[in-house]
């Protein structure tokens, strides 16, 4: 099931465009769009070994979502050969760059979570003009949980939010497996991070439940 239709440069200038926090600032949208372009030639032509994760590749799988820039799992090799990305803040496990106007959310392999999603949850995705490597439906959820616990103790309430929609909608849908999820999940986060997960999870199963019970009324 593919719904992405524009390009990606196209799907994050429109996001762009319609936020209203950036309504009244300075765009160029032809930059944004060219931007987005030559991180794909340079990812091309350099050989680099990478996963598009984040809102560009939940477009492949749900209808509707919105996003305002890329994100990439990839390796610290990789990315040094990539100087035209200019990073603006960095830790152990991430890093957000910029390519022109282009905002990069950039996750690394040396964290064995993203290592693992770029090893083994991932499928070849056509895009509007390309074939790009992303993260698979199991591979999104599993980001997704993975990021909740940090989420909530952050109280990034928009992001949760975001997120915990993203899973609703991706185990909705496509009905996945989880228990190997939660298995993956458990070699990467404690024990209380893992409660939490099973208590969205079964929040999450809930409402759904809810909800297709109504539908069939």
């Amino acid at each position: 099931m593919v719904f992405e239709q524009q390009s990606i440069g196209e799907v994050i200038r429109n996001g762009v465009a319609f936020d209203p926090r950036n309504w009244g600032r300075p765009m160029n949208e032809s930059d944004l769009i060219n931007a987005t372009r030559d991180l794909f030639v340079l990812l091309h032509e350099r050989q680099i070994n990478y996963v598009l994760v984040g809102g560009i590749a939940m477009l492949q799988y749900v209808e509707g979502r919105n996003t305002q820039d890329i994100g990439l799992i990839i390796s610290l090799p990789s990315l040094k050969q990539l100087p035209e990305i200019v990073i603006d803040s960095r830790n152990a496990n991430f890093a957000r760059g910029h390519l022109g106007a282009l905002q990069i959310d950039l996750l690394f392999t040396t964290n064995t979570l993203f290592k693992a999603v770029e090893r083994d949850y991932t499928a070849a995705r056509v895009f509007q003009d390309q074939v790009i490597q992303t993260a698979s439906v199991e591979g999104l959820i599993a980001l997704k949980l993975y990021a909740l616990p940090s989420l909530y103790r952050q109280g990034n309430f928009n992001k949760v939010a975001i997120y915990e929609s993203d899973v609703s909608r991706l185990l909705e849908q496509y009905e996945p497996e989880t228990d190997a999820l939660l298995q993956l999940l458990e070699t990467h986060l404690d024990t209380a991070d893992m409660v939490e997960i099973r208590q969205i999870l079964h929040e999450i199963a809930e409402r759904i439940a809810r909800f297709r019970r109504r539908a069939s009324e």
